[in-house]
């Protein structure tokens, strides 16, 4: 099991007299657990999720984001018990990754010349190099170094670009990743021929969104943080995502934060906690119930509810 946890966390845009937004959010995450997080526009919620991701554009003034696993939350690793709690904040994005942090963007970027497939298992096998290194002996690194190899601290970044594909076959090869990527498509109803296809290049929204959630399946995160996943998705294609997300908590025990606007995608994927975020803090929270109030009332009384507390 996996819990992330927000504490008092804040942050601003991370430029001279840059806008303070995070005011102060406490909140937890566990693995198997479904939270949506609602609010109006510039209420912080997506900056919210690109600090979580370690996003450079923003500054973290205040507060902390700790990621505590258990001994056995990694298949091929044992977990000591000096190592089951990280500060977030002192990682980089890909170590963060590699312990099992995921965002979904909002935004999905289009990449000419990289096809998904080289994409997703170029991901896939930095991922699991990086937690390698991450839960790498001090005796084996220092063993390594001897023998005229990395440190950690020397192999800052990667050797090659997705553009040029990986200097090996990696852990996962070629032959193994293709049945892992037909599995993922097939359970979420995407085609084969999309997985040739460069990265997002020409899709749709809704695929965009769709890839998005394939990416999290591939890569198995303890937490997967999905911003507005749903935005732009028809009918067909919002099942379509939500039957991945809930795949993702069901079968795989990721923790989920869900970043919405709209009561339509808890209709498909129920959460456990959903949360109101206002001026940079979690004003509210509570069932599922309280994303079918919002639907029908707004934040208004959300806001008149905080300042009568106040």
């Amino acid at each position: 099991m996996a819990v992330l946890e927000i504490d008092n966390l804040q942050a601003k845009v991370a430029e001279d007299g840059g806008e303070q937004i995070l005011r102060g959010v406490d909140l937890d995450v566990e693995s198997g657990e479904i939270h949506a997080l609602m609010g109006p526009n510039g209420s912080g919620k997506s900056t919210l999720a690109k600090v979580i991701a370690g996003h450079p554009a923003y500054e973290v003034t205040g507060g902390e984001v700790l990621l505590h696993i258990e001994e056995d939350e990694f298949e091929d690793i044992e977990v000591p018990a000096d190592l089951q709690t990280w500060d977030l904040l002192d990682l980089e994005p890909n170590e963060r990754a590699a312990l099992g942090i995921f965002l979904a963007f909002q935004y999905p970027a289009e990449i000419e010349g990289v096809t998904m497939v080289n994409f997703l298992r170029t991901a896939l096998n930095a991922k699991l190099e990086g937690r390698e290194e991450l839960f790498e002996d001090d005796e084996e690194e220092e063993a390594e170094a001897d023998e005229g190899g990395d440190t950690k601290e020397d192999a800052a970044g990667y050797d090659t670009s997705p553009m040029e594909g990986p200097a090996d076959e990696g852990e996962v090869g070629v032959a193994e990743f293709q049945e892992i990527l037909q599995a993922k498509m097939e359970q979420l109803d995407m085609d084969e021929k999309f997985a040739n296809r460069y990265l997002n290049a020409g899709f749709s929204g809704g695929e965009k969104k769709q890839n998005e959630v394939l990416q999290a399946a591939i890569l198995e995160p303890s937490v997967a943080v999905l911003d507005e996943i749903d935005s732009g998705l028809d009918i067909d294609r919002l099942q379509d995502v939500s039957q991945g997300i809930n795949a993702l908590r069901d079968e795989q025990g990721a923790g989920i934060l869900q970043i919405t606007h709209y009561q339509r995608i808890l209709d498909y994927v129920e959460p456990d906690h959903v949360h109101v975020m206002l001026d940079g803090e979690i004003a509210k929270s509570g069932g599922a119930e309280l994303a079918e109030t919002l639907e029908d009332e707004g934040y208004d009384w959300v806001r008149e509810e905080v300042y009568e507390a106040a």
